[in-house]
């Protein structure tokens, strides 16, 4: 919900790209400025819903909670996209199936524990973040078709840098490791996960076609290749690393009136 609520900053990054796709004037009638306005009110709306959500369940501290938008909004975003569309793109390609992929596992965990107010919710706001993910990654794949080598390039790039979350500057006022610490919580509960993150590439790389593009430039092919060979290594690392564990460790979070969680 916080990273739904910091959304000033999703559109100022829509607005940054090149190409003709930034809203010039903040009312631009074009086709890009449109969507992107109306995919804003979209998203205002998940984040109204679950904030209203978390406020009547009165499970939360709602003052911590609100301290923390207040800073990540303050804080911005860098997700490396560089103001080029293609890798505006791309990045918000795999977001967009990434938060389709959290909404719905926590609808699953709150349907298992008998919430299915909040199962309906997260149910619902999945199935709209699957329908912004296929209008992004319908905007990519014609980025492939008409421009392949440098789209394949750009994916290359913009997996080389990582695909950082958006809430990744995260902070309460008192917890410098915070999101790093949310971030463990979502992977012990199989909220979001590294394996997740290895399954969307994958999905995305059959989904463009990319292994099956040709008559690529050498830096192209080179591109190809590395996409092309990134989940399965993805996925070897995350094994070393479950194998690695470190031993379990409880820390305080603020939104929860203090109440320790295990990471």
């Amino acid at each position: 919900m916080i990273t739904e609520e910091a959304l000033p900053t999703y559109q100022t990054m829509l607005n940054t790209l090149d190409g003709g796709v930034r809203d010039e004037s903040g009312a631009s009638p074009t086709s890009w400025a449109v969507w992107t306005r109306a995919w804003t009110a979209e998203e205002n709306r998940h984040g109204d819903l679950m904030n209203k959500y978390l406020f009547l369940t009165g499970r939360v501290d709602m003052r911590q909670i609100e301290k923390t938008i207040q800073y990540l909004i303050g804080s911005g975003m860098d997700p490396k996209t560089e103001t080029n569309p293609y890798q505006g793109f791309i990045y918000t390609s795999f977001q967009e199936r990434a938060t389709f992929i959290s909404h719905g596992n926590t609808a699953r965990h709150a349907s298992r524990h008998g919430d299915l107010t909040l199962a309906r919710i997260c149910g619902t706001i999945a199935a709209d973040e699957k329908r912004h993910e296929s209008a992004y990654e319908r905007i990519v794949g014609k980025l492939f078709e008409v421009d392949p080598d440098y789209t394949a390039r750009a994916f290359a790039d913009m997996m080389r840098k990582k695909v950082a979350m958006p809430a990744h500057l995260m902070y309460d006022g008192r917890d410098d490791d915070l999101f790093a610490r949310f971030s463990a919580v979502a992977q012990r509960l199989g909220v979001y996960t590294a394996r997740d993150y290895a399954d969307i590439l994958e999905f995305l790389v059959r989904r463009w076609g990319v292994a099956d593009l040709t008559g690529l430039s050498g830096e192209g092919r080179r591109a190809q290749e590395f996409v092309c060979s990134l989940g399965p290594r993805f996925r070897r690392l995350e094994e070393r690393a479950q194998a690695k564990a470190k031993e379990v460790e409880f820390v305080p979070f603020s939104w929860i009136y203090d109440r320790k969680v295990q990471l």
